[in-house]
């Protein structure tokens, strides 16, 4: 057991850490106070050694003991400090971002990709100063930020803004570990510094990956998935995903005995502490500040250029984006007599690189599983701009085209855009790995077998997928479902991940005391969730067919299947034979309509589904021809039916059901929170509206008072 003796300078936990601890029941407050102290001071250090300098000197099971026993103390005694590591892992959600001034102007700076400029800014700088030199940096792609310091402690952050007033990210900022809750060294009283936020790009692919395997949206570029991260109202959040920082300015600067002097120049208010750009690099670093290593003082701009060509060859090979290069003038006292323009510095120039056009690399190859299971392949890019739109990811169809085309990680590819609107991959400019990209033998969310259907990969998880779950559990609510209002992506997605769900089933046994507990919820919204999932439990056969994501299964084949076979037992049963008997089902269709239903998942969810108390209708429709030769189209929300349900009604009556309104419509059906184009095209086609009321009427087969 090590807990630290009463007289020992030396800290234990800087080198070769023990790892085993006296228990914290038999510590004295005193001994406690002093352990946490130093388990603090260690684990700023070796924070700085991984997340700073890139060179850890203990194992992280070792480091995640020592962050846990000081987690532990600080509990256990009430020793929580505002500086304390353990702040990094997130706070209590913001209600909003607050909006704070800047303590110094936080400017723009001119920019051009053509060296006629960059030459030409240099010439005015020869006839501003006498000794020209210059310190070169790269031109972070990311998101601009302050951050204050008070007596050495983290005080506060807040995003650039418009220069002069930014958004408060003081809970966010303080959860990224590279940026240090206390300074090193001998620092001044207070200090702001002006820094990037940015998403290594190894970690954004790896980011967008797991979104893209979990059925989410990925971001379009690491500067997106930063600036939405950072914004962030749950801390906790922006702690999960990995975001870094690079400082490269003093914004102001000053001691007790100083004061706070305000400069108007536009320069940071520091240039008595650094004669030039290059020092107050290297003083960052001292103060503990993540610095670029990349930076370079020069002499001449042809060596800025030069400089500049250099990085634009190494930008594949960097593990973050830069979009150009930052050109200064070193002498900081030049740089305060120059000043600023009220937009930008005048005395710094960013050499822009010419935008990637169209060839990129293929950085990852994720798979997205889809709702009924179908696994797509897609490509995660280096951000590549392709017709004016930057595109980080590309479909690359089916395990067939990656086959034929050779498409591997690591490869130089040619990405179009279909249509100028879906990115996919087109060819292989350039083979820089082995072979192509080969599937797993398991969903790489579930881990079920994969299985090949021609071209195509299908995971055989079902219902039971997590990733289809949450398709599964949105589509089952949607209006081509079963229509359940208050159950949107976003809503499926917090059930599931506060684990109140497994199973589409699940929805059925929601309680609503754990509904109220969730963020955002209130018992208006818990109770009227409910009150939508106990009147589902009685569909028409048609929508829940619909609702459970059989492959190839819309609205239209659920509505046949459901006339041909009458209940849900027979639908079940059916040999392919009958399901092809079907009107509108061939023998693909039926193949996979006998194969959803031979899985034991899927059979198991939906037996769970009948035990929570859902029991499709069962009775055989009569058809006829009442509505034959009438046009309808539906608008918002019905009460009593879901739209699927109703257009099957008009069509069990011969009438059909389009989506937009034209002169051949001869009803538009105007349900809740309607569309005003398709209202405003009836009027212009003298189309009749009929209310909810009206329709149904008409569907009793008494005319509505037009």
């Amino acid at each position: 057991m090590a807990t630290p003796s009463e007289d020992s300078d030396e800290n234990p936990y800087l080198r070769d850490p023990p790892t085993e601890f006296e228990p914290v029941e038999e510590l004295d407050e005193e001994t406690a106070e002093r352990e946490a102290r130093r388990l603090r001071e260690a684990i700023r250090h070796h924070d700085h050694r991984y997340y700073v300098e890139g060179d850890p000197v203990i194992a992280d099971r070792t480091y995640d003991l020592l962050f846990q026993r000081l987690a532990d103390l600080e509990d256990s005694f009430g020793l929580q400090t505002p500086d304390s590591p353990t702040r990094q892992v997130g706070g209590q959600p913001l209600d909003e971002l607050e909006t704070v001034e800047h303590v110094a102007p936080m400017l723009s700076i001119q920019q051009s990709g053509d060296a006629a400029d960059v030459r030409e800014f240099d010439e005015r700088m020869t006839r501003e100063v006498d000794h020209v030199e210059y310190t070169c940096e790269p031109k972070f792609d990311g998101l601009s930020i302050e951050v204050i310091y008070e007596e050495g402690v983290f005080e506060r952050a807040a995003t650039r803004g418009d220069g002069y007033e930014g958004d408060d990210v003081t809970e966010n900022v303080r959860t990224i570990r590279s940026i240090p809750q206390r300074l090193r060294g001998d620092y001044p009283d207070f200090l702001a510094v002006r820094g990037e936020i940015y998403m290594p790009r190894e970690a954004f692919q790896a980011y967008n990956r797991e979104r893209v395997e979990r059925g989410d949206e990925p971001f379009a570029n690491p500067r997106n998935a930063a600036a939405g991260t950072l914004r962030q109202l749950d801390p906790s959040v922006t702690a999960e995903r990995p975001l870094d920082c690079f400082f490269y300015d003093v914004l102001a600067a000053h001691s007790d005995a100083s004061g706070a002097d305000e400069q108007s120049s536009g320069v940071p208010d520091s240039s008595r502490a650094f004669d030039t750009q290059w020092e107050e690099l290297r003083g960052l670093s001292d103060y503990g500040l993540k610095t670029n290593p990349r930076g370079e003082p020069v002499e001449e701009i042809e060596d800025a250029i030069d400089y500049r060509d250099r990085l634009l060859e190494e930008r594949e090979v960097l593990n973050y984006e830069i979009d150009g290069v930052v050109i200064k003038l070193n002498d900081r006292a030049a740089c305060e007599r120059l000043g600023s323009t009220s937009r930008h510095y005048r005395w710094a120039f960013a050499y822009k690189f010419p935008a990637r056009a169209g060839e990129t690399t293929v950085q990852e190859v994720a798979l997205q599983v889809g709702r009924t299971g179908r696994l797509t392949p897609v490509a995660l890019l280096d951000p590549v701009d392709v017709g004016g739109v930057t595109v980080s990811r590309a479909s690359l169809h089916n395990p067939a085209e990656i086959a034929e085309k050779g498409v591997n990680v690591g490869d130089l590819v040619r990405v179009e855009r279909a249509g100028d609107v879906i990115p996919y991959v087109e060819e292989v400019i350039e083979k820089r790995s082995d072979g192509h990209f080969e599937f797993p033998d398991g969903c790489p969310v579930c881990d079920s077998a994969i299985e090949r259907q021609g071209p195509i990969a299908f995971c055989t998880g079902g219902l039971a997928c997590p990733a289809q779950l949450r398709r599964s559990v949105e589509h089952y609510a949607s209006k081509a479902g079963l229509d359940i209002e208050g159950l949107g992506g976003e809503r499926a997605d917090q059930l599931i991940d506060a684990g109140l769900i497994e199973s589409v089933a699940d929805l059925y046994r929601l309680d609503r005391e754990e509904l109220v507990e969730l963020k955002g919820w209130g018992e208006t919204s818990a109770e009227n969730l409910l009150a939508e999932l106990e009147d589902s439990k009685e569909p028409s056969l048609a929508a829940f067919l619909s609702a459970i994501g059989i492959p190839h299964v819309g609205g239209a084949t659920a509505r046949e299947l459901a006339s041909a076979l009458g209940d849900l037992d027979a639908v079940m049963e059916a040999s392919e034979d009958e399901l092809e008997a079907v009107d509108e089902i061939g023998p693909i269709v039926a193949g996979e309509i006998r194969e959803f239903f031979d899985s034991e998942q899927n059979r198991r969810v939906i037996r769970e589904l009948r035990e929570a108390g859902v029991e499709p209708e069962a009775e055989r429709r009569e058809e006829s021809d009442e509505f034959a030769g009438r046009t309808f189209v539906l608008t918002g929300s019905l009460p009593d039916r879901t739209r699927a349900e109703a257009t099957e009604a008009i069509e069990r009556r011969g009438g059909s059901v389009t989506g937009s309104v034209s002169g051949n419509t001869d009803y538009l059906v105007v349900g809740e929170e309607p569309g005003t184009t398709k209202r405003e095209e009836a009027r212009a086609n003298d189309v009749p509206e009929l209310t909810p009321d009206e329709f149904e009427t008409l569907l009793e087969g008494r005319e509505a008072d037009e």
